[in-house]
Parts: structure tokens; C-alpha cells; sequence
């Protein structure tokens, strides 16, 4: 008899990470497993830049700790890194912070979704960033024009807001800020 052996599915690490060029493409890690995308349009960067003024303007107005945007890698683990739209990371938390990378889980990610990336955001994404124990995910809806905030309670996201049309979004992790969305899309 006669028995045939798979290989083990090759699990990509920050190292594997590394070793790709730098061609302009947007990588990921997701369980091992290599995503790329292409450079997001005009919407997506207007409301991630939008997004990152008004939360770092909180965040630097009260001390509350770091605002980045990508590309800045965060290492969840070996076998996830990813580059979220935008993250923060709170003084209390700050040790995960290097000069090349983030080395743990943010206390904040934010998606702003794109069609390319919908379901990952929303499916795969979500479940990774609950399962490494991110406090809090934000999903930007452009088309729709919503922004959703998760929150982990124990290990799984339960939704403690969606903000649509004319509503005010006041996120529970930065108590005063207070965020027209339409302010977002413009």
C-alpha cells in the first residue's frame, strides 16, 4: 500500500513580510496567508485622513496616548500583520510601540471599507482582531455612510454603536469627542 503525504501549508511570518518588494502594493498577513491590494481611491484616503485628524486632535488635546495611519505595520502575531487604515495605541499600552513597528494589539483599529475589501474587514478581519484581543475595531462605511464601533467583550465583538446619516458619533474610548460623519465624507 501506498501512501501519499501532503505538505503543510506554508504559514507566512513578519519575516516572509519583509522580504517583499516594495512595489506600492498594500500586503497583509491573515492567518499565514498573503493578501494584497491595490491602492486605496480618492474617498478612502479623504475619510482616513479626516478620521485621523479628528482623533488625533482628541487624543493630543487630552494626552491620551498615539495616532497612526498607514502603512505602519502592526504584528498581531507571527503569523498576522496587518496594516489598519488607522490605530491607536494608549499611554497605558505604549510598550507595543517601536520605531519600525507595532508589536501587539492597539487599543483601537480602524477600517475604513472599501469593495475590495468588504468581507475581510467584515468576516475575517473582525474575527482576527477579536481572537488577538483588540479592544476596540471601528468600521467606516463609505457607501453606506456609517461608522460601526465594536468593542470586545470577552472574545468576541459586540456592536456598541452604528452611526448613520444626521447622528453624532460619540465613541465610548474617547469620552467629549464628538464626530459629525458627514464631516468624514467631505
Amino acid at each position: 500500500m501506498h501512501t501519499t503525504m501532503r505538505p503543510e501549508p506554508i504559514r507566512l511570518t513578519y519575516a516572509d513580510f519583509c522580504a517583499l518588494p516594495e512595489d506600492g502594493r498594500r500586503y497583509e498577513i491573515l492567518d499565514g496567508d498573503l493578501f494584497m491590494s491595490p491602492s486605496p481611491g480618492e474617498s478612502h484616503q479623504t475619510i482616513v485622513l479626516n478620521i485621523a485628524i479628528f482623533l488625533r486632535e482628541h487624543v493630543r488635546r487630552n494626552k491620551l496616548g498615539r495616532v497612526y495611519v498607514a502603512p505602519f505595520d502592526v504584528i498581531l502575531d507571527e503569523h498576522n500583520v496587518i496594516e489598519p487604515d488607522v490605530l491607536f495605541v494608549s499611554n497605558a499600552n505604549k510598550g507595543i510601540i517601536t520605531s519600525q513597528n507595532i508589536q501587539g494589539s492597539p487599543d483601537l483599529l480602524i477600517e475604513v471599507l472599501s469593495p475590495t475589501s468588504v468581507e475581510r474587514d467584515t468576516r475575517d478581519k473582525r474575527n482576527l482582531y477579536a481572537r488577538c484581543r483588540v479592544k476596540n475595531y471601528w468600521m467606516v462605511d463609505s457607501e453606506g455612510r456609517t461608522v460601526t464601533e465594536l468593542e470586545l467583550v470577552d472574545r468576541a465583538y459586540a456592536v456598541a454603536q452604528v452611526t448613520t446619516g444626521s447622528d453624532v458619533f460619540r465613541p465610548r474610548l474617547f469620552p467629549g469627542l464628538e464626530v459629525q460623519p458627514a464631516d468624514l465624507w467631505e
